[in-house]
């Protein structure tokens, strides 16, 4: 049954967000919940039924990783030997030329999902046992990109789009966390700690809400040593 309504809440999700980002006209806006459906439902029928004691939440897909595979953090290496999936992926709609979408067949590494598979499968060797406990989603499911290929990320939107995209993307955030029903929920990074918080009246106060540093290679802090650090504030919390 929640595999049901997690499908259905990521279709919900993909159809409002690309809807409420159809006015961007100065950037480029890849959905993977669209043409890279097929892995992300793979993940979703294999790894999301149940409850989950801690549930992680990511901003939004990167180039080299969800953007190509239709997972979070989805680096194809992690996503293909770990996760045992890999599904055909299609095209966005529109492709700028400095970040083609090649699904698996994609040569470029995400070193945000390279870092954090990298840590959970090491303490994880099978996926299974990580994800019977686990799951990770993110919170807004679009890509942004600028005129030079560079990321835009959700919180750099105009405030008339991000607004509208912010509601969307709550609403799929609560529908996971109820039919999920962690004991924690985690932000990988202060933006989704931020989201969690601002939403966390609806949630009820059974659960805990927390942060982990961003494992991206535009934190100084994450190159000088993030497993340590994602290690060590999961400790701190209970979790690991």
């Amino acid at each position: 049954m929640s595999i049901g309504r997690l499908l259905e809440a990521s279709a919900a999700l993909s159809r409002d967000a690309h809807r409420t980002a159809a006015q961007l006209a100065s950037l480029w806006v890849y959905n993977p919940l669209d043409y890279a459906w097929v892995p992300h439902a793979v993940y979703i029928k294999k790894y999301g039924a149940g409850t989950k004691h801690v549930l992680f939440i990511g901003m939004n897909p990167g180039p080299w990783g969800m953007a190509q595979t239709g997972i979070p953090f989805g680096e194809i290496h992690a996503v293909r030997t770990w996760m045992g999936i890999e599904e055909p992926v299609g095209k966005p709609v529109q492709e700028h030329p400095k970040k083609i979408v090649e699904g698996f067949a994609c040569k470029k590494s995400e070193v945000s999902g390279k870092r954090l598979w990298g840590l959970v499968s090491r303490k994880y060797p099978d996926s299974c046992d990580f994800f019977a406990r686990h799951f990770v989603v993110n919170y807004c499911p679009l890509l942004f990109l600028d005129e030079q290929g560079r990321n835009v990320t959700p919180d750099k939107l105009p405030l008339s789009v991000r607004k509208g995209l912010e509601l969307v993307c709550d609403a799929h955030l609560i529908t996971v966390i109820k039919t999920t029903k962690p004991a924690f929920v985690i932000g990988i990074g202060g933006y989704a700690e931020k989201k969690l918080i601002q939403i966390s009246g609806k949630l009820g106060s059974h659960i805990t809400i927390g942060k982990i540093l961003h494992p991206s290679p535009a934190s100084p802090r994450a190159n000088a040593g993030w497993n340590q650090e994602a290690e060590t504030q999961l400790a701190a919390y209970g979790i690991w």
